[in-house]
Parts: C-alpha cells; sequence; structure tokens
C-alpha cells in the first residue's frame, strides 16, 4: 500500500477537493482506496460519504489516532471521516507519541488490503500533520496562485517542527514530495505573474506533465469541479460539457501523479 499525504500549511487551497476527485479517479482505476480525513473541517469527508462509492467505517479519525479504532468494514473503498475532537488532540502533548505510533501500526495492518491510502490533512501544522508525514510514502501539497499561498511553501518545507525537510530528515527518510500542484488556477494576468515566479523559484518542486514543452501539472478553477464536490461524484462521470471540457485539462496531472506512485493511468 502507497500513503499519500495531501498538505499545505494553508487553508481554502482546493486540498480537500484534489484529495476527492483523485481518490475517484483511483477507484475507477481499478485500485482499492482508503481515505483518512485528518482535517475537523471534514472537507473530504462530505463528498466522498455522499457519493455512496465508499464503505464508511464506524470509528472516526481522532478515534483511530487515540487508539480506539476497531476492525475496518469490508469494501474496495473506505473513509474514515473527520470530526470535531480532532482540533484538541494538539492539547494533548503527552499523547503525540502515541498517536503516530498507532496511526503506523494501524496502517502496516491494512496494508494488504489497499493499494493506496489518501491522508487529507488539516492547514495549520500539528500532530495530526506530522502524523500524516511520519507515515506517508508520498506528499503532495496543493497550492493557489496568490503570494499568501507560494510564502506558504517555506513553511511546508521548512517548518521548525513539521517541515517535510525536518521529517524526512529525522523520522521517515522514505518520503518523497510528489509535488506542489497550482490548484484552481485561472488565465488571469495576476495568476501568469505569480505562476512566472513559482517557476523561477520553484521548478523542480512542480509536477512535470511534458518536460520539452516546460508543462506543468495543475488544477484549473471550474465551476463543474465545485459541482462535482457538492453532488459527491467524480467529474468524470457528469455528463455536463462543462464537466467533460474540465475532465480534460484535469487528467493529465492526476495521470502523472498516479505514475509517480507507481499506480497506472486511466484511459481516455
Amino acid at each position: 500500500m502507497k500513503t499519500l499525504a495531501l498538505a499545505n500549511q494553508k487553508g481554502g487551497v482546493g486540498k480537500s477537493a484534489v484529495g476527492c476527485q483523485f481518490a475517484f479517479y483511483l477507484v475507477q482505476l481499478g485500485r482499492r482506496v482508503l481515505y483518512l480525513d485528518f482535517d475537523h473541517q471534514k472537507n473530504s469527508s462530505k463528498p466522498i460519504v455522499k457519493s455512496g462509492k465508499a464503505v464508511v467505517a464506524t470509528f472516526t479519525a481522532s478515534q483511530l489516532l487515540a487508539g480506539q479504532g476497531v476492525a475496518l468494514p469490508e469494501g474496495g473503498f473506505v473513509i474514515v471521516q473527520g470530526d470535531d475532537v480532532l482540533s484538541t488532540l494538539e492539547r494533548q502533548p503527552d499523547k503525540h507519541n502515541a498517536f503516530v505510533n498507532t496511526l503506523k501500526v494501524f496502517l502496516e495492518s491494512v496494508a494488504d488490503r489497499f493499494d493506496v491510502c489518501i491522508i487529507d490533512t488539516n492547514p495549520n501544522p500539528d500532530i495530526r500533520y506530522a502524523a500524516a508525514l511520519v507515515t506517508a510514502d508520498f506528499v503532495l501539497s496543493p497550492i493557489q496562485l496568490n503570494q499568501e499561498a507560494l510564502d506558504g511553501i517555506v513553511g511546508l518545507l521548512n517548518h521548525q517542527r513539521y517541515g517535510y525537510k525536518k521529517i524526512k530528515a529525522a523520522l521517515n527518510p522514505n518520503l518523497e514530495l510528489i509535488g506542489i500542484l497550482p490548484n484552481m488556477v485561472e488565465p488571469t494576468p495576476f495568476q501568469r505573474t505569480n505562476f512566472k515566479h513559482l517557476v523561477e523559484a520553484y521548478s523542480k518542486l512542480l509536477i512535470v506533465i511534458d518536460e520539452k514543452r516546460q508543462q506543468f501539472a495543475f488544477i484549473p478553477k471550474r465551476s463543474a469541479i465545485a459541482e462535482a464536490q457538492a453532488e459527491g461524484v467524480f467529474i468524470a462521470e457528469m455528463t455536463k460539457t462543462a464537466a467533460r471540457d474540465a475532465w480534460r485539462e484535469i487528467k493529465p496531472s492526476f495521470d502523472v501523479i498516479a505514475q509517480r506512485m507507481g499506480l497506472g493511468v486511466m484511459n481516455a
């Protein structure tokens, strides 16, 4: 089982939408998917549960970290929902090591049942965020093309306690940063300028789709994506022309991320 952590130290970047749609993509690809929602806002839990595609675990994410999780239900797509108690875990420092160790043991115990586990993290770096990075194989960081989000890349990489570099060096040497994924991209002069700055400063962190053309992975801002999330559906299964057009733009990025994880790609 490959474990992917979705991480960004800023909220509102569309991280959960990327996670949900990528999970639906992997299920359509025939992969067995476990989804852990570590964000107390539950922005992943709501559309996935609404979709009816996933079996819902009888315990929540906070119960899982606290060692109160029971056996997962059978199914090729299972979600452990987020809950309000998650926001209180940072205030229990004496239990932080136990939270991480419990997650490690849990993931090892279900590794034969799933091909991939996706962990949606909370935007503020805390023990949930750290536990995800310590136990993950890969990190993907959706960002928006604004200055605040670009500045957040520094935190993602270099946060004193929970930065990618610190965790990789001290706790999880096998952790691989797939890259940063510009999300909700619009063809405006402002975003073009910020994307140019992003390429200049962090070109090695962008996910390459076509090296010769300098084409990088991104997710466009499309109303169809928001509709898909609200309805709890995989955008590729929507029949509207706008959804089909959006999927044609999204699919190359999902393909290259899945390939990087060794999970194959979906046929057109």
